[in-house]
């Protein structure tokens, strides 16, 4: 769950978006070009043939000839062959006996005559055969480069066209912005004032309707600036379909950098906690708590003691039962080590 909601979380980022629009459409592309609805050649002349087909025809037009005495039809098919004629000669004598050879032979007096500029292996030097595959490839990675250009050109039209349509209307906040708005206006626990000793890090969080991302991580530092752990709270578990997400649980977490085992509680709406099939899905992530605002959850781990407290809770209203997701959510979280808990 966190790590999907931490890919989900860069897709915002319109680079991000953009690079793997790209690449899934690159693999569709291909997908598409080569197994789906693969070219298929039609009348193709020998001459794209590798290089042992190619022996193959030459040596059947070698004995349509002796059958059929048609010279026409016999230098038509030589024409064919293109460049790569004289070396699949070379190899249809190579590999006759001394019978087949005498025909090769002929047929190499007649294409010889009707075509003098085509070199013999005595007198001229044998074209290369790897020219029209090496057009080919050059042909083809044109071609690739172009679909890359295509599919990035077409994925940044549709991030700049089709983005408005998700964001915002003028005026109107996110979840996420009312979250924060609420953070900020929240008033913080004295613990001096309670006679406790002051926190090593303190912070608020929002959960609200509609954040369906909704993943908040702190880092913990001792006063000298050393990394001590981190700790933080998610969606645990949803109930329901449709958008937004009905979260019905909220996981939070301590992680100690000297404690081998990251703390874990799920935080539970009244309807999940009192739901056997609920609790029995959710007991593997961590102890089950039944949320209630103003009542305080401890986790701790080897050095270090997490307080949270409910500052504010409102559940759902809708065709779900009765306080089973949560509207919104506001938790104070605090740490102190644990020496001094």
């Amino acid at each position: 769950m966190e790590a999907t909601n931490t890919l989900l979380e860069k897709l915002k980022n319109p680079i991000v978006a953009a690079a793997v629009a790209i690449v899934v459409g690159f693999a569709l592309g291909l997908s598409w070009g080569w197994i789906i609805q693969p070219v298929e050649f039609v009348d193709a002349t020998p001459d794209v043939l590798r290089a042992d087909y190619q022996q193959d025809y030459l040596r059947m037009t070698v004995d349509s000839l002796l059958v059929n005495s048609d010279t026409t039809l016999a230098l038509r098919r030589w024409e064919n062959l293109g460049a790569a004629a004289q070396s699949a000669l070379e190899g249809v004598r190579a590999s006759s006996n001394a019978q087949e050879r005498v025909a090769v032979d002929g047929f190499e007096k007649l294409v010889s005559a009707a075509t003098p500029s085509v070199p013999s292996p005595e007198t001229g030097a044998e074209p290369d055969p790897k020219t029209g595959t090496n057009e080919t490839s050059t042909f083809k990675y044109v071609l690739i480069f172009v679909g890359i250009v295509v599919i990035a050109a077409v994925g940044f039209f549709a991030m700049r066209v089709l983005r408005p349509l998700s964001s915002p209307k003028d005026g109107e906040t996110t979840p996420a912005q009312q979250a924060q708005k609420i953070n900020k206006n929240a008033q913080q626990t004295d613990y001096e004032e309670m006679g406790l000793a002051t926190p090593i890090t303190q912070s608020m969080t929002t959960y609200v309707l509609g954040d369906d991302l909704y993943d908040e991580s702190f880092s913990i530092e001792s006063q000298a600036g050393e990394f001590m752990g981190e700790y933080g709270v998610g969606i645990s578990d949803t109930i329901g379909v449709g958008d937004p997400k009905k979260v019905t649980a909220l996981e939070i977490w301590l992680f100690d950098k000297n404690d081998i085992k990251t703390a874990t509680k799920v935080l539970m709406s009244e309807h999940a906690y009192n739901d056997p099939a609920i609790r029995q899905r959710l007991e593997a992530k961590g102890e089950l708590v039944l949320v209630k605002a103003n009542e305080p959850v401890r986790l701790q781990t080897e050095t270090l003691q997490l307080l949270v407290t409910i500052a504010d809770l409102e559940y759902g209203s809708g065709p779900l039962p009765a306080n089973s997701y949560f509207d919104r959510a506001t938790l104070e979280l605090a740490v102190w080590p644990k020496s001094n808990g």
